[in-house]
Protein backbone atom coordinates (compact mmCIF):
# COMPACT_ATOMS: atom_id res chain seq x y z
CA UNK A 1 0.00 0.00 0.00
CA UNK A 2 1.79 2.88 -1.15
CA UNK A 3 -0.26 5.92 -0.06
CA UNK A 4 0.39 4.88 3.36
CA UNK A 5 2.41 7.67 5.56
CA UNK A 6 3.55 4.78 7.80
CA UNK A 7 4.60 2.24 4.92
CA UNK A 8 6.22 5.29 3.89
CA UNK A 9 8.15 5.99 6.62
CA UNK A 10 9.05 2.20 7.07
CA UNK A 11 10.82 2.65 3.58
CA UNK A 12 12.23 5.55 4.73
CA UNK A 13 10.22 7.82 1.98
CA UNK A 14 8.96 10.09 4.60
CA UNK A 15 11.43 11.04 7.94
CA UNK A 16 11.09 9.89 11.23
CA UNK A 17 12.90 9.73 14.60
CA UNK A 18 13.06 5.90 14.48
CA UNK A 19 13.83 4.24 17.91
CA UNK A 20 13.30 0.59 17.19
CA UNK A 21 13.51 -1.72 14.08
CA UNK A 22 13.64 -5.36 13.61
CA UNK A 23 12.56 -7.45 11.04
CA UNK A 24 8.73 -7.27 11.69
CA UNK A 25 8.71 -4.02 13.37
CA UNK A 26 9.50 -0.30 13.44
CA UNK A 27 8.89 2.17 16.01
CA UNK A 28 9.21 6.12 16.25
CA UNK A 29 8.39 9.09 17.99
CA UNK A 30 4.96 10.62 17.48
CA UNK A 31 5.51 14.26 16.20
CA UNK A 32 2.61 15.40 18.48
CA UNK A 33 3.41 13.69 21.52
CA UNK A 34 0.98 13.71 24.68
CA UNK A 35 4.31 13.73 26.64
CA UNK A 36 7.98 13.58 25.40
CA UNK A 37 8.93 9.67 24.71
CA UNK A 38 5.08 9.02 22.99
CA UNK A 39 6.30 6.37 20.37
CA UNK A 40 4.32 4.37 17.75
CA UNK A 41 4.85 0.70 17.13
CA UNK A 42 3.99 -0.28 14.05
CA UNK A 43 3.98 -3.64 12.01
CA UNK A 44 6.50 -3.63 9.00
CA UNK A 45 3.20 -5.59 7.46
CA UNK A 46 0.37 -3.31 6.55
CA UNK A 47 -3.06 -4.24 8.04
CA UNK A 48 -5.27 -1.41 9.42
CA UNK A 49 -6.65 -2.66 12.80
CA UNK A 50 -6.18 -6.07 15.31
CA UNK A 51 -9.03 -7.55 13.27
CA UNK A 52 -7.30 -7.91 9.43
CA UNK A 53 -3.81 -8.91 11.52
CA UNK A 54 -2.04 -11.94 11.20
CA UNK A 55 -1.43 -13.72 15.47
CA UNK A 56 2.32 -13.91 14.08
CA UNK A 57 2.35 -10.14 13.58
CA UNK A 58 0.16 -8.90 16.82
CA UNK A 59 2.52 -11.17 18.94
CA UNK A 60 5.93 -9.63 17.57
CA UNK A 61 4.01 -6.30 17.88
CA UNK A 62 3.20 -7.01 21.57
CA UNK A 63 6.69 -8.35 22.21
CA UNK A 64 8.26 -5.51 20.53
CA UNK A 65 5.80 -2.96 22.18
CA UNK A 66 7.24 -4.73 26.06
CA UNK A 67 10.92 -3.89 24.79
CA UNK A 68 10.21 -0.77 23.85
CA UNK A 69 8.34 0.29 27.06
CA UNK A 70 10.84 -0.75 29.58
CA UNK A 71 13.43 1.39 27.37
CA UNK A 72 11.73 4.47 27.74
CA UNK A 73 10.28 3.91 31.51
CA UNK A 74 14.26 3.77 32.16
CA UNK A 75 15.71 6.13 30.12
CA UNK A 76 13.46 8.93 30.22
CA UNK A 77 12.58 7.58 34.71
CA UNK A 78 9.22 7.83 34.24
CA UNK A 79 6.93 5.99 36.64
CA UNK A 80 3.91 4.87 34.34
CA UNK A 81 2.92 5.26 30.78
CA UNK A 82 0.09 4.55 28.91
CA UNK A 83 -0.62 2.06 26.00
CA UNK A 84 -3.24 2.84 23.02
CA UNK A 85 -4.59 1.43 20.26
CA UNK A 86 -7.17 3.69 18.07
CA UNK A 87 -9.40 1.36 16.20
CA UNK A 88 -11.43 2.86 13.20
CA UNK A 89 -12.48 6.14 12.56
CA UNK A 90 -15.15 6.24 15.06
CA UNK A 91 -12.21 4.74 17.96
CA UNK A 92 -10.15 7.40 16.65
CA UNK A 93 -7.95 6.26 14.61
CA UNK A 94 -6.56 8.23 12.04
CA UNK A 95 -3.87 6.65 10.34
CA UNK A 96 -5.18 3.28 8.59
CA UNK A 97 -2.11 1.01 9.59
CA UNK A 98 -2.33 -0.45 12.77
CA UNK A 99 -0.09 1.40 15.46
CA UNK A 100 0.35 1.09 19.09
CA UNK A 101 0.80 3.96 21.10
CA UNK A 102 3.22 4.22 24.14
CA UNK A 103 2.91 6.92 26.23
CA UNK A 104 4.78 7.91 28.82
CA UNK A 105 2.95 9.91 31.74
CA UNK A 106 4.36 12.11 34.41
CA UNK A 107 2.24 12.49 37.80
CA UNK A 108 -0.04 15.76 37.37
CA UNK A 109 0.11 16.27 33.74
CA UNK A 110 -3.00 17.12 33.36
CA UNK A 111 -4.19 13.88 31.22
CA UNK A 112 -7.24 12.25 31.92
CA UNK A 113 -8.54 9.13 30.75
CA UNK A 114 -11.84 8.53 29.38
CA UNK A 115 -15.27 8.73 31.05
CA UNK A 116 -16.85 5.86 32.86
CA UNK A 117 -20.14 5.45 32.56
CA UNK A 118 -23.03 2.71 34.25
CA UNK A 119 -25.23 0.54 32.71
CA UNK A 120 -28.87 1.06 33.50
CA UNK A 121 -29.32 -2.12 35.45
CA UNK A 122 -27.93 -5.64 35.97
CA UNK A 123 -30.24 -7.33 33.33
CA UNK A 124 -29.00 -4.72 30.40
CA UNK A 125 -25.45 -6.06 31.46
CA UNK A 126 -25.70 -9.34 31.30
CA UNK A 127 -27.90 -8.97 27.96
CA UNK A 128 -24.58 -6.81 26.07
CA UNK A 129 -22.31 -10.00 27.85
CA UNK A 130 -24.61 -12.70 26.46
CA UNK A 131 -24.26 -11.07 22.96
CA UNK A 132 -20.60 -10.59 23.14
CA UNK A 133 -20.11 -14.51 24.15
CA UNK A 134 -22.71 -15.42 21.83
CA UNK A 135 -19.85 -14.93 18.88
CA UNK A 136 -16.81 -16.31 20.71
Amino acid sequence: MSECIFCRIIKGEIPCTKVYEDNNTFAFLDLNPVNKGHTLVVPKKHSETILDTDEKTLKDLMIATKKISKAIMNSLKIKGFNIGINQFEEGGQVVPHLHIHIMPRIKNDGIKLWPQRKYESKEEMEEIAKKIKSLL
